[in-house]
């Protein structure tokens, strides 16, 4: 993890003892994370104090990881005297130490195939965050890492049928005594127990919630997850290794206790416009938030929310039995045809028009006429969530989309990021 106070430093000059904030998002894990190839959740800010004579060379370092700085300004008494230095660094220990899902510790030639998304050489560089505009006062480490809230497991069943590949589990939480809320599009944090190989306790890891801020039973006193767990053979034993954590979570019983810190990230938040229109592309885990998106929109009933717009969800798997929630989709399909298309991408059961396996990438080419219509709207929302594999043949689906109306995806694709309006969480 980044050491903050090394970075302050001691300076002999009136101009090194000036101090700058630098926010900065894609901050990655550890150093030793920076020299692996496997790409790291990105979500949030992080906050960094920095001296005049140190800035060059923090921005050089800052680069290297692959992180964005999004804002520098220099470092004031106020910023002091309320503590956000000291809240904007155990933020960064949350989001510098914690990986979304255990399979984020696998290099992604021996990760499993679970939600066939293929990579493609058109994948962009990581990009940075922007954060959904809200009036809604968001919720951020209720429960810090070295304090977390121990909840109780009410439920937990799986969602792969019969015939599907691995297993993924809809894990509910009783949070009922705690002042744990989130809103949707938020993540946890789960603190395994036990330790490490090295014998220290074990990291909490990130896992986007599945439920709306009122929870499954609509009591305020649940939150939910959808957790799969990881499997795989080590390439050089042969033996085959679970994640630590993700283990954990899927063979919990009803009663066990769980640790659980956060809530974290704004980057997946809704739009308040009841109006609005919200894309949303996943594979796999990834419907985690989408879930939670659409019991906020159509299973609740709210006096001061009622959505009216239209909501999108293509969803990338590798077989029908793999299609989490199917049944809850589907019947929301059913009930609400005038808001909310549903479309799939089933890899290993359809086809695309070159006769290949249908990844959500070939799907959105199919569908770009339409997604493109959509996304030119100022008030719709484009969310993105699961592997990163995909995102470059999103971009190439809409670029050329664009250029048929004489738009620069590219360019367009930053403004609309500006505006808040292009939400990417992917690992």
């Amino acid at each position: 993890m980044y050491n903050i106070s090394a970075a302050q430093g001691d300076a002999n000059t009136e101009s090194g003892s000036r101090i700058f904030l630098y926010e900065v998002v894609g901050l990655r894990q550890s150093e030793e994370t920076d020299n692996r190839r496997y790409p790291i959740r990105q979500s949030g800010s992080v906050f960094l104090k920095v001296p005049y004579h140190r800035m060059s060379q923090e921005m050089q370092r800052l680069t290297r990881l692959g992180s964005k700085i999004v804002s520098i300004r220099p470092l004031n008494a106020d910023d002091e005297a309320n503590g956000k230095a000291t809240v904007v660094a155990a933020k960064s220990e949350v989001n510098a130490k914690a990986p979304a899902e255990d399979k984020l510790n696998v290099p992604p030639e021996i990760a499993p195939p679970e939600d066939e998304v293929k990579s493609t050489k058109l994948a962009p560089k990581s990009k940075p965050m922007t954060q959904a505009k809200s009036k809604t006062d968001i919720p951020v480490n209720i429960y810090r890492p070295n304090a977390p809230f121990v909840g109780k497991c009410i439920s937990n069943e799986e969602l792969v049928r019969e015939g599907g590949i691995g297993t993924c589990r809809h894990v509910k939480f009783d949070i009922s005594g705690s002042d744990l809320r989130y809103l949707e599009g938020q993540s946890i944090g789960i603190i395994p127990p036990g330790t490490d190989k090295n014998g220290k306790p074990q990291k909490l890891r990130l896992y986007s919630i599945a439920s709306t801020r009122h929870g499954d039973d609509l009591n305020d006193q649940t939150v939910s997850l959808c957790v799969r767990q990881l499997e795989y053979k080590h390439p050089e034993t042969g033996e085959m290794v679970q994640g630590v954590c993700s283990t954990h979570i899927c063979h919990l019983q009803p009663g066990d206790e769980i640790k659980i810190s956060g809530p974290t990230g704004k980057e997946m938040l809704l739009p308040e416009d009841p109006n609005a229109n919200i894309i949303m592309m996943a594979t796999g885990t990834g419907i985690a938030p989408f879930r939670a998106y659409l019991w906020r929109m159509f299973k609740e009933t709210h006096e001061d929310y009622k959505f009216n717009g239209l909501a999108w969800l293509i969803f990338g798997v590798a077989t029908t039995p793999n299609i989490l929630y199917k049944q809850e989709l589907e019947e929301l399909q059913e009930k609400f045809p005038n808001n909310f298309r549903l479309s799939y991408a089933i890899s290993r059961e359809q086809k695309n028009q070159e006769g290949g396996r249908m990844y959500i990438q070939q799907r959105c080419q199919e569908l770009a006429e339409d997604l493109w219509s959509l996304i030119e709207q100022e008030k719709t929302h484009t969310y993105i969530c699961g592997l990163k594999g995909m995102e470059g043949g999103i971009d190439e689906a809409l670029s050329g989309a664009a250029a048929t109306k004489g738009v620069n995806w590219a360019d367009y694709q930053k403004e609309i990021r500006r505006a808040g309006r292009w939400h990417v969480e992917t690992y």
